[in-house]
């Protein structure tokens, strides 16, 4: 058997590509994505995202925005996070980061009524310690599911008890990571088990000229959010579902 997770990043970021994100799922083969709780959400956005269908997690985010709880350890002069993960990482104290991840979970459970499907992270600082300590406790309290990037995270989040799917592709750098072509191919050569494909699709706007990964969301779209990659995951037997429906 062959099941996918396909996990829209980044839902909040902007109007924008929250937009994108639920499209993605209407016309596509997004079927869950993670909430940036720390930013304005919008009423309808919000609304709409709980009536979707869409399996809806925490993008536990320590590198962009203001903090939501007294972190100081997190944050550079101005309150914001720093936007280097590894300098996070090397930076953060413990209990600032348990105050803040605690303080991002009561965010999304006040916002959407529930807990989160799943646990990831924004910029993968969860792979870094003390940080991937504190969301694979917070997933165990929470009874969910976490993302694991590679074999290394897979270990760890298994030995704490946790489910995790079994394989792991997506990527966000210059160019851009899910077009049409590599969605095809990644769906044709999909291993058995359960993969989680990570990605970014969106709607470009203006709040996203000063981001490295702008325009792409607008191709990543058209890669993961169209019916030729419906069509290609339907064709092939491939079993859509999201961390929630993780055994």
């Amino acid at each position: 058997m062959r099941r996918l997770i396909v996990n829209a990043d980044d839902f909040g970021l902007t109007r924008g590509v929250s937009e994108g994100i639920l499209a993605a799922h209407r016309h596509g083969i997004v079927t869950s994505t993670t909430v940036l709780v720390n930013r304005p959400l919008e009423r309808d956005l919000v609304a709409r995202l709980a009536d979707s269908g869409l399996g809806v997690g925490l993008h536990a985010n320590l590198t962009l925005g203001a903090p939501l709880s007294r972190a100081s350890s997190l944050t550079a002069a101005d309150g914001r996070f720093l936007r280097d993960p590894q300098l996070v990482a090397a930076r953060a104290r413990p209990a600032d980061v348990e105050r803040e991840i605690a303080a991002q979970i009561e965010a999304f459970e006040r916002v959407f009524r529930r807990s989160p499907t799943h646990l990831d992270s924004h910029h993968h600082v969860g792979l870094l310690e003390p940080v991937g300590n504190v969301l694979r406790a917070a997933a165990r309290a929470l009874a969910v599911p976490v993302r694991s990037q590679d074999a290394s995270a897979r270990a760890r989040a298994r030995s704490a008890g946790l489910r995790t799917p079994d394989h792991f592709l997506g990527g966000s750098g210059p160019d851009t990571y899910w077009t049409v072509a590599r969605t095809l191919r990644h769906l044709r050569e999909l291993p058995a088990g359960t993969a989680e494909f990570m990605a970014h699709p969106g709607r470009f706007d203006e709040e996203l000229a000063g981001s490295r990964y702008g325009r792409q969301r607008e191709t990543e779209l058209a890669g993961v959010g169209g019916q030729a990659a419906r069509a290609a995951a339907s064709a092939l037997g491939i079993q859509l579902i999201s961390f929630r429906d993780l055994g």
